[in-house]
């Protein structure tokens, strides 16, 4: 094993992520949604950043930054995003990046480490505009045809217009050159309560659940909630709600041991209390790390809209509009993040599943991958009451840093 590094700039680090949090600051969080003046201000302030770890890069395309390095040997790519959900949390994409960050200003200048972390942040991570679509653009997932068509999910601005306001637009992007990295590696807050409730500081991710989603229509009878008998209604959004009461019924004899499942939005048409539904609408998602244990759901939600069909009142269609696979972390990154934290964090890591959605199984489909958690506050997150304590922060961003170099030695 190599000398250790460097020591890491805890106070640096904390600096960096309140700097970053001062642009689009919103209550105790941010709001940075993606593109907007807030967003652009950090990814310009990161490229700021770059040069003093030995780095360069420039905004992309697609609003993507990655950064490379002229030195020799290894390198590993490592960050998150830096936009957020409207009105959400500070750490969420932010701590990945100032990690990273800080990774490459310990580690690049470092004659005893033979070769190089490089810096990424992937844009539009939350979805303002599509699922992923940085990090897939920079693996070869993103067509022009997929930009012509991408929607800004609160305004509907095309991703074009949003492009061209920022000046971005006909800038070239940036694909992955293949065989360039070891592997990615990212850190996140946790999301959840299992490191707070159990007194760890490292989280060592195992896998990221596949999201599949889908919209789930129900066509009944439009006419008046006064005239209309009970006995001959064709309600489509009571069938909606029994559908839903059905999932929960059956969904736990069929599910595997960390499922979950959301009915995330539901919409009745025409929407009017003297009027019975005529069309109702629900946005439904399922997320799992087993393929297997998903499609037994998708069918059961298919065998289920059969049910409603046979009844005649009101006909239902499932459509699955979104799916994702999951993704498996690579071994010898878990057992880096563990050795790392057995010497900074006191062994106090827990092996476990992410249940959220992250750049870095995307970048596993072209390169071995990795992702470290910190505790979060209450388990709170997507919401300006996210929060994680300084110390935790500064012994994840010595975890990081360790895991990088442990890499970087292999």
């Amino acid at each position: 094993m190599p000398a250790p590094s460097p020591p890491v700039d805890g106070a640096r680090v904390l600096a960096d992520l309140n700097a970053l949090r001062a642009l689009g600051a919103y209550k105790t969080g941010v709001h940075k949604p993606t593109f907007s003046d807030a967003h652009m201000r950090s990814l310009h302030w990161l490229v700021e950043q770059l040069p003093a770890a030995g780095l360069t890069a420039s905004i992309d395309g697609i609003g993507n930054v990655v950064s490379t390095s002229a030195k020799a040997g290894a390198k590993l790519l490592a960050g998150s995003h830096l936009e957020s959900q409207n009105y959400a949390g500070w750490l969420d994409g932010p701590l990945g990046v100032v990690y990273a960050l800080e990774a490459a200003r310990v580690l690049n200048p470092d004659p005893a480490i033979k070769g190089a972390v490089e810096v990424a942040a992937w844009c539009d991570e939350e979805g303002h505009f599509g699922h992923f679509l940085g990090s897939r653009s920079y693996v070869g997932g993103v067509t022009e045809a997929d930009i012509d068509a991408a929607r800004d999910r609160t305004s509907g601005r095309t991703m074009r217009d949003a492009l061209a306001a920022v000046g971005l637009a006909g800038r070239a992007r940036v694909t992955a050159e293949r065989r360039r990295h070891i592997g990615y590696l990212e850190a996140h807050i946790e999301q959840g309560e299992t490191l707070e409730s159990s007194g760890l500081k490292i989280g060592i991710v195992t896998s990221i659940v596949g999201i599949w989603q889908y919209r789930i229509t129900f066509s009944g009878e439009q006419n008046h909630a006064g005239t209309t008998r009970m006995a001959i209604r064709k309600d489509a959004g009571l069938a909606l709600a029994r559908f839903c009461v059905a999932i929960d019924e059956r969904f736990p004899k069929l599910c595997g041991p960390r499922t979950v499942w959301t009915t995330g939005r539901i919409t009745l048409d025409p929407g009017a209390p003297s009027i019975i539904p005529g069309r109702a609408e629900m946005l439904f998602q399922i997320r799992d790390d087993d393929s297997s244990v998903v499609a037994r759901l998708e069918a059961a939600l298919h065998g289920m809209a059969d049910e409603v069909n046979a009844q005649g009142r009101c006909s239902a269609v499932v459509e699955c509009i979104r799916t994702g696979a999951p993704a498996i972390m690579d071994s010898a990154f878990q057992q880096a993040i563990e050795d790392a934290s057995n010497a900074f964090a006191a062994g106090k890591s827990l092996r476990m599943p992410s249940g959220a959605g992250h750049d870095a199984q995307v970048l596993s489909t072209i390169m071995p991958a990795g992702m470290l958690f910190v505790p979060s506050i209450g388990g709170i997150s997507h919401h300006w009451h996210e929060n994680t304590a300084d110390e935790d922060i500064v012994t994840g961003a010595q975890v990081f840093v360790d895991a990088c170099r442990r890499l970087l030695a292999k």
